[in-house]
This record gives structure tokens, C-alpha cells and sequence, in this order.
């Protein structure tokens, strides 16, 4: 039996770092599929129960170089420290302490380098002091840095750290060794990297910690604790020791601890980390509620319906998890870049000190060139110094961090808007390609319409409109059926007091009658009032009945004659017309599908502005038909509720389901709108179209910075310090970028 673990994972710097934790876990045996996700730090694992275990997993990954961390149980999950705080703190004691070293660096170097004055008059005692200072930078604050690429080296592989440590190593031997032989002290500029590389990593937490701010909102919004009514006594206990069935007490002000039905009281409650919908909705005895939710009025009692990880909460970050996790198509090439880069640019490194060392002439000639339209170039004339301070410069501009981060940052801002806005989205594929649809395809019920038949015209012959709805209602007050049902609401909404029956009679798939103080009547089909010795024929056919093919029509008559037609339909959303109008400006084809006859179909499809209808199409034929669009159009899109729309939710490139409908249908599409209202399937595409071109952005980024560095780096143009900065620079914009999602209109 297959299971999906997520694991946390502490030490990841870089792509390289999670490339290589990924590499590790596919390839232990029983794993069937791993991501590692380097802004959440969390590994998702898919693997074979019974051929591989947990420890087995966490063994792997700490072989690779890194620490797995512990998983919190329900217990102390709610008073663990968020990770992102925890790592913002640390990265910004790191980064205090190494600038507190490196500034006493700076105040021995840059006179010396200015000025030609140097604090000690003894030029040893300045050597030794800076080349000290620098090491303490190092070891204290960016010991990490060290053991990570040691731990990097011993497993096979190479990380980012390899290349700070390469780097910084070679700056601070210069020192020592520039007083045996003739060579530039470069030892301060080690300092000075390890500081702008603190610097960035702060920067770069912070920006992370934003980026998963969604996730992190939505885990906290859960109550901590749940007043248990029980023994006619309250206790106040853990939400995790909740148990189905258990009843408790909601005051007003506070959250509702986990889903379940209210069994007493009417409140009013505020649903928006749900549904997104500002307004709060009205609960009252026999309405299911959402855990986390807040009541805001009244004082309700509920009944514990489901607990921990199957509340709609818990599924909901589920589901965007699932998506953080995943990994969008445009996201191998930059996996195959960042799987070989480290190894590349050392060998690049070692390449550019062998060639400044044994052609500085010749590198000499062409970096001058070039050198005249770079301010900020400084070109060594000292061979070895030159050939040193070139290959420091290759090593720490080449960083893969944000090539790693350009993608997965931007899908975690992405997912989390969506999850706050009531879109969920199961994959990072699915947020790609929801961008590419050509066709969206609607069933009917539930989802164009709302599923449920209201009384939607009058036609009363002979006597006053409220009398035909309060004897019609009368009558059908003593029927179950949902069109019964549907008349006797629309009585009840305008305060009617109904006339008792008796004698109820209900003829099936026919009509009902009763007495109404001592006057028969009956209610039902054309044929049916025939069948009482009535001719409506003629009557009927002067009705205005035409514009209301899709209803269903209720005959109302006594003994004597006609007293009127009632017609029941199931409405459509008001806001659908307008909706199919943005898809046609957006260039994507509506398309209605239905197991309706096609006078119904049209008739709704018309009033929604959809010109191709699919009707009388079976369960089982409803992915039949997606395919065979698909294969007309394009991708498809498919927009369904129920468990019949399964199938053809799986099959379309893009499955929607609408609401807090069936699991199945939820579990079968690649999206779902919480709220069945259709404007957020505009939302999505927007969405989709707004994340994605963050991605682009990020990438173009992430290359253009090493594309543009590496060779001026190489040529002897890129200052060390110079390089630190934009390879901070280059991970910061990256995730800042993904941020700014959050300012797109959707």
C-alpha cells in the first residue's frame, strides 16, 4: 500500500542542496516518487509501506548531509514556534554578529587600500589581525556554512556552501601566505562575503516567510481549545481530544472548534476563511458548520460530525500543501540546470585560475577591453593575485539558490492567494495549465444552475394570484416531493397561513388532491386535471407557457374548472451569463453538458448566453464527450459537482469542482471553487495566468544574473564583494518577485 509523507528538512541552502536530497529519496528502493521543496524545506515522499519505513527515509536523507525535522504531535503542535520566525531570528543573529566582525575588517583594510596606512605599524600584525577577524567571521556566525559543505563533499555531491567556502578559504589563505611571497592580501574580502552572504540569507528568510504566510494563516486558524457539553456540565478541553459525536458549546465571539451539525440555537457566522464571502451566513438547528469558522451572535450547540485531519480546515491545507509540493512542467529544465551547475562552475573555477595563471597577457588584453565599460571592474596586475581573485569571484556569483527558488516560490504565493480566496489547487501543474484551456465545459445542475427547483411563474385563470399560490400550496404542503416542497417555500416566504387538508391523495408521477374546506381540488400534470373529466386544453394553449420550456408545469383545479398553472423550474446563477461572456472575451469556448432533454438544455443554455449544448448525454458519457472535444478544441476544462461528473472531471486536462459538493467530485478534480459561484472561475484563470508569468520572470532572472556574472567574473571584472552582493541580490529578487502576486487584481 502506497503513502505520502511530508518531511521537514533543516540545512537546505539551495537547489543543488534539495536536488540533492531528491536524488537520494527516488532513489532508495520502495520510493515510488519525491519532491523536495526548498522554500517550504519539506520533502513530499510517496513509497511502499511495506518496502521501505519512516526511519529508513530519515536515514537516507541525514546520509545525504542534512537534519530531518522532528514531526510536533497535536499536542504541541499549536505551541511550536513557527519554523520562519524561528529561522528569521537565527539568520539575524548571524547576520549582526558577522557584520559586527566584518566592519572591524573594513576599518583595518580600506585605509590600507585607500590611503596606504595601516593601523599597526607592524604590516605582520595587520595581516595576521584581519586574516584573525576574517576566520572568526567565518567559524562564528557562518560555521553552518562550513559543516554543510563538508557534509556536501562527503556525500558526492556539491551544494551551494561548497562554493562560499571555496571561495572565502581561498580569500583568507592570501593573507598568511602574502608574507612569504609576493601576492595581494585578500584575506578581508572573505569577511566581507561571509557578511553579504548572511546578508542575503536574512533577506531571504524573511521573503520565504511571506511567501508561506497562506499556509501558515490558514494552519492557525483552528481553535485551540472546545467547551464539551456533557452530563448537562461544561468542560473545557484540547480541540484534538474532540471525538466524533461529542456535543459542544460555541459562544459568541468564538470559533467554532471542528465541522459538525448544529443541534440547537441560530447564530450568525462568519465563514470567509472558507468560502472567501465577506457576509456571514446564518446557522441554525440542522445546518453543518465549518471548524474554524467564528460565531459571531448566538449561542450554538453542535454535534462533532469530523475531527482532525478530515475537517474542511485540515483538508484545505492538505490540499495546498499538496500543491506547494508538486512541481509545474516549466520546472525540469531548471531541475536539470541546477542538478549539474555546482560541479560545472567548480570546474569552471579551476579553469579560470589555470588560465589567468599561465595567460595573463592574453586574459589581460581582453579584460581591459571590456573593462572600460564596467565602473566598477578592478583589474590585478599580480598574475597569481589576479588568477586568485578570479576564480573567488566565479565560485561565489554562481549560486543555483535562485534558480531553486524562482519556481516553487511564486507556486507557493499562487496556491495560498487561491486557498484564500476559496480556490484550492491540488497541483502546481493544474495552476500552469489552467492558463492554456480552449474550452470550458459546464454540467447543468448544481453548476450553472442551483440545483434545486423554485417557483419561478404564476398564471392564475380566474381568481387572484395569492389565492393560486395559497391553494396550491395547501395542496402540496401534504407532498415530500421537491417541487411540492418548492411551492410551499415560496407560500412561506411571503407569510401565507395555509389551509389545513384532508383526504390527501397523491397519484405518482401523476399529481395530488385533498380537500380544502370541503372543496376538492387537484394539483399535478396536464393529463392528470384531464383525467378528472376537466378540458384545458383550450385554455392551456392561450397560457404564455413558451418562454418556459425548461419548467415543469403544476396544473392547479377544483371540480368545475381551471384555477391556474404554476411552473417550477431550477433557476440559473444569476451571475452565469456574465461569466460565459469574460470566458468569450478571453477566448475560450463555453460548452453545457446534460443529462436533461434538449428543449431543457437549450432553454437554459440560452439564458446563460452558451450556444453549444450537449444534451441527453448519460453518466458514463459524459467523459466520452470531454474526449472528444479535446480532441476538436484543445484543453478542456470541465466544471462539475457531483459524483457523476467524476469521470469526466478526470478526463478533462483541468477538473473543477464546484463547492463543498461531493468528496468524490473534490478528490477527482485538479481544482475546486469553495463557494459555488462562478466568478472565481475567472478568478482562477487570472490567477493562473498571474502565476505563472511570475515563474517566467523568475526564471528569466535567475539565469540572466549567472549568464550576464559568470563571464565578467571570469574575465577578472566582478569583484569578489561585488559578486557576493548580486548573488544575494539575485535569490531576494527572486522570492520578493514571487510576492508581488499578492498586488495583482484578480
Amino acid at each position: 500500500m502506497k503513502q505520502i509523507i511530508n518531511l521537514g528538512i533543516d540545512g537546505m541552502h539551495c537547489a543543488s542542496c534539495s536536488a540533492a536530497v531528491e536524488k537520494a529519496l527516488v532513489k532508495t528502493k520502495g520510493v515510488s516518487s519525491a519532491n523536495v521543496n526548498l522554500p517550504l524545506e519539506e520533502a513530499s515522499i510517496e513509497f511502499e509501506d511495506k518496502s521501505v519505513t519512516l526511519e529508513q527515509l530519515k536515514e537516507v536523507i541525514s546520509n545525504t548531509g542534512y537534519k530531518v525535522r522532528d514531526i510536533p504531535s497535536p499536542e504541541d503542535e499549536t505551541e511550536q514556534e513557527d519554523i520562519y520566525v524561528k529561522a528569521q531570528k537565527t539568520a539575524y543573529r548571524r547576520m549582526i554578529t558577522g557584520w559586527a566582525l566584518t566592519l572591524v575588517v573594513m576599518a583595518i583594510m580600506f585605509p590600507h587600500m585607500l590611503y596606504g596606512r595601516m593601523l599597526f605599524s607592524s604590516h605582520i600584525l595587520n595581516v595576521l589581525v584581519m586574516t584573525g577577524l576574517s576566520l572568526a567571521t567565518m567559524l562564528i556566525p557562518a560555521h553552518q556554512v562550513y559543516i554543510s559543505a563538508f557534509k556536501s563533499v562527503r556525500h558526492g555531491s556539491a551544494n551551494m556552501d561548497v562554493l562560499i567556502a571555496l571561495g572565502t578559504i581561498a580569500a583568507v589563505v592570501t593573507g598568511p601566505l602574502s608574507l612569504f611571497i609576493k601576492l595581494a592580501d585578500f584575506s578581508g574580502i572573505a569577511a566581507m562575503i561571509i557578511a553579504f552572504h548572511l546578508t542575503g540569507r536574512y533577506l531571504e528568510s524573511r521573503a520565504k516567510g511571506k511567501a508561506s504566510e497562506a499556509i501558515r494563516k490558514l494552519m492557525n486558524l483552528g481553535a485551540k481549545t472546545a467547551i464539551l457539553w456533557k452530563d448537562d456540565t461544561e468542560f473545557e478541553i484540547p480541540v484534538y481530544k474532540i471525538k466524533v459525536g461529542d456535543l459542544l458549546i460555541v459562544k459568541p465571539g468564538s470559533k467554532i472548534p471542528t465541522d459538525g451539525i448544529v443541534t440547537e440555537g441560530i447564530s450568525s457566522v462568519d465563514e470567509s476563511m472558507a468560502t472567501g464571502e465577506a457576509m456571514p451566513a446564518t446557522r441554525k438547528e440542522g445546518d453543518a458548520v465549518i471548524g474554524a469558522t467564528v460565531n459571531q451572535e448566538g449561542r450554538l450547540i453542535i454535534r462533532a460530525t469530523l475531527i482532525g485531519k478530515d475537517t474542511f480546515l485540515a483538508q484545505i491545507v492538505k490540499l495546498v500543501k499538496d500543491a506547494q509540493h508538486s512541481k509545474v512542467p516549466i520546472q525540469v529544465l531548471a531541475d536539470k540546470v541546477t542538478g549539474v551547475f555546482v560541479p560545472i562552475v567548480m570546474v569552471l573555477a579551476g579553469l579560470t585560475f589555470f588560465t589567468w595563471f599561465m595567460f595573463p597577457d592574453k586574459i589581460l588584453q581582453i579584460s581591459e577591453i571590456f573593462g572600460k565599460y564596467i565602473p566598477w571592474s578592478v583589474i590585478i596586475q599580480d598574475r597569481l593575485g589576479a588568477a586568485i581573485m578570479a576564480t573567488i569571484a566565479v565560485l561565489v556569483i554562481a549560486c543555483p539558490c535562485a534558480l531553486g527558488l524562482a519556481t516553487p516560490t511564486a507556486l507557493m504565493v499562487g496556491s495560498g492567494i487561491g486557498a484564500g480566496k476559496g480556490i484550492l489547487i491540488r497541483s502546481g501543474e493544474a495552476l500552469q495549465r489552467m492558463k492554456d484551456i480552449k474550452v470550458m465545459v459546464f454540467d447543468k445542475t448544481g453548476t450553472l444552475t442551483y440545483g434545486k427547483p423554485e417557483l419561478v411563474k404564476q398564471i392564475p385563470v380566474g381568481i387572484p394570484e395569492n389565492e393560486l399560490l395559497k391553494l396550491s400550496a395547501s395542496l402540496e404542503s401534504g407532498s415530500e416531493h421537491p417541487i411540492s416542497q418548492a411551492i410551499v417555500k415560496s407560500a412561506k416566504a411571503l407569510s401565507m397561513d395555509l389551509y389545513p387538508i384532508q383526504n390527501f391523495k397523491s397519484t405518482p408521477g401523476k399529481g395530488i388532491q385533498a380537500e380544502i374546506e370541503n372543496n376538492m381540488y387537484f394539483a399535478g400534470s396536464e393529463d392528470f386535471i384531464i383525467e378528472q373529466g376537466l378540458d384545458i386544453k383550450a385554455i392551456v394553449k392561450d397560457m404564455p407557457l413558451a418562454q418556459f420550456s425548461y419548467a415543469t408545469r403544476v396544473f392547479l383545479a377544483d371540480k368545475v374548472r381551471l384555477l391556474g398553472c404554476l411552473l417550477v423550474a431550477d433557476t440559473v446563477k444569476p451571475e452565469a451569463a456574465s461569466v460565459v461572456k469574460e470566458l468569450r472575451k478571453m477566448g475560450i469556448m463555453s460548452v453545457m453538458l446534460s443529462g436533461d432533454n434538449e428543449t431543457v438544455a437549450q432553454a437554459i443554455a440560452k439564458q446563460c448566453g452558451i450556444e453549444r449544448v450537449l444534451a441527453n448525454v448519460l453518466p458514463e458519457d459524459k467523459a466520452i464527450q470531454i474526449r472528444n472535444l479535446q480532441s476538436q478544441l484543445g484543453a478542456v476544462a470541465m466544471v462539475g459537482d457531483g459524483i457523476n461528473d467524476a469521470p469526466a472531471l478526470k478526463q478533462a486536462d483541468i477538473g473543477i469542482a464546484m463547492g463543498q459538493g461531493t468528496d468524490i467530485a473534490m478528490e477527482a478534480a485538479d481544482i475546486t471553487i469553495v463557494r459555488s459561484e462562478l466568478e472565481h472561475l475567472i478568478t482562477a484563470i487570472k490567477l493562473s495566468k498571474a502565476t505563472f508569468t511570475k515563474i517566467k520572470q523568475n526564471l528569466f532572472w535567475a539565469f540572466f544574473y549567472n549568464l550576464v556574472a559568470i563571464p565578467l567574473a571570469v574575465m577578472g571584472l566582478l569583484h569578489p564583494i561585488i559578486a557576493e552582493m548580486a548573488m544575494a541580490t539575485s535569490s531576494v529578487t527572486v522570492v520578493t518577485n514571487a510576492n508581488l502576486l499578492r498586488k495583482v487584481k484578480l
